[in-house]
């Protein structure tokens, strides 16, 4: 009789310490998607010009990364404060209706940007060094480096689903005329 008491008690005991508050699942079934380019090919004339302008063979490249991004259904555009930027964004922005948001890839609350474009689809148009800088931090890794002065065609995709960051870069060659 001792024996099957102290079992109850035993199993009594395992029973309540067993029993633990069921914790809800939070669900994150969000989507954000971000692109990431480089800017076009730049006016290399004036090696004193810190801001030039796109060449032809850059304006066509933008005009291209319109055609590219044509069926992405782009919720807003971000560049830096430089014409070369601005000129690649302009005409995504302007076949989707959007306005230019200007960063600055050296101060960017980068929490703060993931939350404000949550759940959309962002262009980011950057430079040979902020691009693959940008793209490493929305990825959490140093996976990308600096890109070659004469290569303009990555698109670099960066995907969050539900807090799980997935990246790939592609590369699009753009027979532009000179």
């Amino acid at each position: 009789m001792k024996v099957f008491k102290a079992l109850l008690i035993f199993v009594f005991i395992i029973g309540f310490t067993g029993c633990k508050e069921e914790v809800p699942v939070v669900v994150d079934d969000s989507v954000s998607t971000f692109y990431f380019i480089r800017h076009a090919e730049k006016d290399r004339s004036d090696p004193e010009n810190m801001d030039p302008e796109l060449t032809q063979e850059g304006l066509g490249r933008a005009m291209h990364w319109a055609e590219i991004l044509d069926e992405v259904q782009l919720d807003a555009v971000y560049t830096t404060d430089y014409e070369r930027t601005q000129m690649t964004a302009a005409p995504i922005a302007v076949k989707k209706n959007l306005t230019v948001q200007i960063y600055d890839p050296a101060i960017i609350d980068l929490d703060k940007f993931k939350e404000e474009n949550k759940n959309k689809k962002v262009l980011v148009v950057g430079h040979s060094d902020s691009t693959p800088d940008f793209v490493n931090k929305m990825i959490g890794q140093d996976k990308y480096y600096q890109i070659d002065d004469d290569q303009n065609g990555s698109l670099f995709i960066v995907e969050i689903v539900g807090g799980i960051t997935t990246d790939m870069r592609l590369n699009f060659n753009c027979n532009c005329p000179d």
